[in-house]
């Protein structure tokens, strides 16, 4: 764990940090801390009082996920360079309504709410940005609500391989059966099987832990419009979260507006 303070905080490979200006980004530098987040690791379960808030950086990558008394779980959002793990526009120390996952391990910078909350308070920027970033991940659960409903499963597996390609920027996926199983809501046989008809297609290819991507626009095709329509959103209001892995200073511009 490195205490952001002991040097400059530059290229954190997080888009909510590296987007923010020198003069913002030192309201809370001092208070991040780097952390090594592990596969599996639980940030917290419904009910807890979220105090700490998570920025994956890099190929880390978390996940929201709602959980049935049976224990069956489904995702809601799919958090990594582009967000924030955490109540990132309230108040902080609020219960958390669903559990935060770790999907892919790696570094993430973590800080407390309540500093953040201040930094807010101090920056139109950051709480102007932190409110985008919140519609942006609103809108990711409320897709995923009608895609869970409405489309079939191979659509969604296919939305679902490119959510993750899109944050890693990798073909190779460090993802097993089991995370895929329960981030769709299905069986892990079931979930198999499908990744099956889509290797068969030329589509992907699943080994042990990993999904390939062999043919990124063949997999659009595939996959339901929830996709692009996610997608589309983030890039109109985080402008350059797809496009630019380090935003210009006109992306800053553009954010504030």
């Amino acid at each position: 764990m490195t205490d952001a303070s002991e040097r400059t905080l530059k290229g954190t490979g997080n888009f909510l940090l590296d987007v923010l200006a020198p003069g913002d980004l030192g309201l809370i530098a001092p208070f991040l801390q780097r952390v090594d987040l592990r596969q599996g690791q639980t940030l917290f379960e419904a009910g807890d009082e979220v105090n700490t808030i998570h920025f994956p950086c890099g190929q880390t990558i978390g996940a929201l996920l709602v959980v049935m008394r049976n224990g069956d779980v489904a995702e809601s959002a799919t958090i990594g360079r582009e967000g924030a793990i955490g109540g990132i526009v309230s108040q902080g120390n609020l219960p958390a309504f669903s559990r935060a996952v770790v999907q892919i391990a790696g570094p993430a910078y973590r800080i407390e709410a309540a500093r953040l909350q201040a930094a807010k308070q101090q920056s139109i920027a950051i709480r102007n940005l932190m409110a985008r970033y919140a519609d942006c991940i609103l809108a990711q659960i409320v897709q995923s609500v009608a895609c869970n409903a409405l489309h079939p499963i191979d659509a969604r597996c296919a939305r679902w391989i490119l959510t993750i390609q899109d944050r890693i920027g990798n073909d190779h996926l460090p993802v097993t059966h089991q995370f895929l199983a329960e981030a769709l809501g299905v069986q892990r046989t079931y979930l198999s099987r499908v990744l099956g008809i889509l290797q068969k297609r030329g589509l992907v290819r699943s080994r042990r832990g990993t999904v390939e991507v062999l043919s990124r626009n063949a997999l659009e095709e595939v996959s339901c419009e929830c996709y692009a329509c996610v997608r589309l959103h983030y890039d109109k209001v985080l402008i350059g979260v797809y496009g630019e892995q380090n935003p210009t200073n006109g992306a800053r511009a553009k954010l504030k507006a």
